[in-house]
């Protein structure tokens, strides 16, 4: 009856003045930004502020809510305020908590009920790109809303993806606006995909052996409070789906979040995180609400426990996971331990397929069956490192550096040229995926050696010296063991290419001479070659063998840029 925009107008006049639960439709990038505006300008309670760019051109917005009238993080940290953030439209095309802090926010400041102690800072849609990229059918398997964003941003990135890499305007913004306030929990608003169930809200939170300490602890002390007040207000959740098989019965897996997540980079700051997952088959109002009950239930849980939250964060940081100098770089599955809990699911069945012919799974949804279900959320270490007490840096790798001053990790520049008796990693095998994934080849399964050598470097060059506050972004980032270090998403590919080489025929005189003048080395060879017959029948691979082990093979061949300082001596 009304057209795209007439409807458009309604739903801004609609927002403004009434609730918005009854309706499928979420607004546009304007429409969104155009109603902050009007709080912005209706109470003196809230404040929208531009945090930087994104890749579209757009800034990326927060607004920020504050019962005293207080926008400036350091006095809000000094009268002890704990700092909520929520970030929404990551995924735009997964927009329940747009709509949900919208109409949140609106009643927030009308009725004059922000807690006193807590600051709530809301990115209205992080995925500027994305949510400009509106369509009907992008997610097929979602019931609602009519129309959305896109998944990915302007330069098709998952923005979900780049939280350590940085490759968005987005994510650097993000970065810098994360560590300027420095919050205590973040939130990510979602809508899952996979198995069917009862459930409207499902939820993912921050890893909690990975998250650790006091942090940890606070946040298993919010879980049945979250849960019990979400309950009473006819939202109960499970942990997200994540199943172990095919179907729920198989067991649930815990998120085990690295840090190119919003919630696993949120770790590395001993923030709690929680990633709100509503069900995509459930009435897009319906997710809204749920969403919103969510968030309602973490204000008020997060105002009484205020003081806990603040000091636990505290405690984290100066203990953090470190038993003595040990840096935990990986985890695994412990398969071995899980708890029970009765899962509100679907009958689930095989039946023959209309479209193929073939066996495909189906969920009868007018039989709820509710069952035990077996939840593992227990990770072991799988991979440490000693921490060294500085990094060194080559001013080259500028991108790195970028990276790190984003994070606000304390560094120094070299005053003159120095030589500095510093630890090495050489890399050994790894495994690339074929395929491109979020715009790299990633590394993973990175084997390295270590040396310990004199390293000259020039003025300029870098010392990084990680804080109680950075050591851990430091560390995951600049191992390059680590699943989401620098070196795993191919900052350094650079070392991998040997740059020089030699001319078999030229280099046969001078291969004599060497094992000549090295009996270990000759020994060495001739046991190779009776050993391993395709080397023994492959010329260039023995010259090749010797040439590594010569003096002429350049030992920055493999060797990771990324030097620690171990001693002082």
């Amino acid at each position: 009856m009304y057209g795209s925009r007439g409807r458009e107008y309604l739903f801004c006049i609609c927002f403004i003045s009434c609730s918005l639960f009854a309706g499928n439709f979420t607004p546009t990038y304007d429409s969104i930004i155009k109603f902050y505006e009007s709080l912005d300008k209706k109470y003196s309670r809230c404040k929208l502020v531009k945090a930087g760019k994104t890749d579209i051109g757009e800034p990326l917005h927060v607004f920020i809510l504050s019962a005293n009238n207080e926008f400036e993080p350091k006095k809000l940290k000094e009268q002890g305020k704990l700092i909520l953030l929520i970030n929404n439209g990551i995924h735009p095309g997964e927009p329940d908590g747009i709509n949900a802090c919208m109409e949140w926010s609106r009643d927030l400041l009308k009725t004059g009920s922000i807690p006193k102690d807590v600051v709530i800072l809301i990115i209205p849609t992080y995925n500027v790109g994305g949510t400009l990229n509106r369509s009907c059918c992008s997610r097929a398997n979602q019931f609602g809303p009519e129309e959305y964003g896109f998944r990915g941003n302007a330069q098709n990135l998952d923005l979900n993806r780049d939280f350590i890499k940085c490759d968005s305007k987005n994510a650097e913004s993000f970065t810098k606006l994360f560590r300027k306030w420095d919050p205590h929990i973040l939130v990510d608003t979602h809508v899952s995909n996979g198995a069917d169930y009862q459930y409207t809200l499902t939820l993912i939170h921050t890893q909690r052996d990975k998250l650790g300490g006091m942090s940890s602890k606070q946040m298993d002390r919010m879980d049945p409070l979250l849960q019990d007040y979400c309950t009473k207000r006819g939202f109960s959740y499970c942990p997200y789906v994540n199943t172990l098989g095919e179907t729920p019965e198989s067991g649930i897996v815990g998120y085990m979040e690295t840090p190119r997540y919003s919630t696993g980079y949120a770790a590395l700051y001993s923030c709690i995180g929680y990633v709100v997952e509503t069900h995509m088959l459930k009435p897009f109002d319906q997710r809204v609400k749920a969403t919103r009950v969510f968030l309602e239930a973490l204000l008020d849980i997060s105002a009484k426990e205020n003081a806990n939250i603040r000091n636990a964060r505290n405690a984290s940081r100066k203990t953090g996971f470190e038993t003595g100098k040990t840096v935990i770089l990986d985890w695994q599955l412990d398969t071995a331990a899980y708890t029970l809990f009765d899962f509100l699911g679907f009958r689930s069945m095989k039946k023959k397929s209309e479209v193929t012919g073939l066996s495909r799974l189906f969920y009868d949804t007018t039989q709820q069956v509710t069952f035990p279900v077996k939840y593992f959320n227990t990770y072991s270490p799988s991979l440490q490192v000693e921490r060294p007490l500085c990094y060194v840096i080559p001013q080259a790798w500028d991108e790195v550096i970028r990276r790190l001053e984003w994070n606000k990790v304390p560094v120094k520049r070299l005053k003159k040229d120095s030589t500095i008796r510093v630890e090495v990693y050489y890399i050994g095998d790894i495994q690339t995926g074929k395929n491109p994934y979020e715009g790299h080849y990633l590394h993973s399964n990175i084997q390295v050696r270590r040396d310990t050598q004199n390293v000259h470097y020039y003025k300029g060059d870098y010392l990084v010296y990680p804080d109680m506050i950075t050591r851990r972004f430091a560390v995951e980032t600049l191992e390059p063991q680590a699943p989401d270090s620098y070196f795993a998403w191919g900052f350094f590919d650079a070392v991998l290419q040997q740059k020089e080489w030699f001319s078999d025929y030229v280099f046969e005189e001078k291969a004599k001479e060497l094992l000549d003048r090295n009996a270990a080395l000759k020994e060495q060879f001739e046991k190779k070659k009776a050993s391993d017959p395709v080397f023994a029948a492959d010329a260039f691979a023995q010259l090749y063998f010797i040439y590594l082990n010569s003096p002429y093979y350049e030992s920055s061949h493999r060797r990771y840029p990324v030097a620690r300082v171990t001693s002082l001596h």
